[in-house]
């Protein structure tokens, strides 16, 4: 009988998950998790090279080749698919939204209107630029599960834009 899976959080699974599709190294998973899910669920580089060894440690990934640079390739293991799928199936529940941008909107009276203008307009650019990509990812995604995050993915994009268009520009707004 298999052992009980390890349980893991979030950045882990989102690790495992990533390495379904074959052997990878942390700049791999880095790039890869941009590519996959980078618009809902941020994975920094330091994130990913501290998951990897405590994910080798628990038992979950076994080392694959050295690649360029004794870049170190990684390989989900029966018990980090075993962990993924315990991960996967676990409870629901709404997630609270962390987003510096948002943070800094909150607070963005408090600045002067120049430097609240190029927020808005460096914010509105990158989101623009984001949502290009992510209806791109919508036309492209044949698999229903992951069309439906396509097309959230969209939803959330267009939702900060009219955050940032509602956002006073110009004079100081008034309390």
């Amino acid at each position: 009988m298999p052992a009980r899976p390890t349980a893991v959080n979030a950045t882990a699974a989102a690790i495992l998950g990533l390495l379904h599709d074959g052997p990878m190294t942390g700049g791999d998973l880095v790039a890869a998790a941009g590519d996959r899910f980078g618009g809902f669920f941020s994975v920094t580089r330091s994130q990913v090279y501290r998951e990897l060894p405590a994910l080798a440690e628990a038992g979950l990934l076994r080392l694959g080749k050295l690649g360029p640079r004794a870049s170190q390739q990684y390989r989900i293991n029966a018990a980090g698919k075993r962990s993924f799928r315990a991960w996967l199936v676990g409870p629901g529940g709404a997630d609270a939204l962390r987003s510096p941008l948002v943070l800094r909107l909150l607070y963005a009276g408090g600045l002067s209107a120049n430097d609240r203008d190029k927020l808005l307009t460096t914010s509105r650019s990158a989101y623009t630029d984001r949502l290009k990509v992510a209806q791109e990812a919508v036309a492209a995604a044949a698999d229903p599960c992951e069309r439906a995050v396509a097309e959230f993915t969209v939803t959330h994009l267009e939702a900060m834009l009219t955050l940032l268009d509602a956002i006073p520009t110009g004079p100081e707004p008034t309390a």
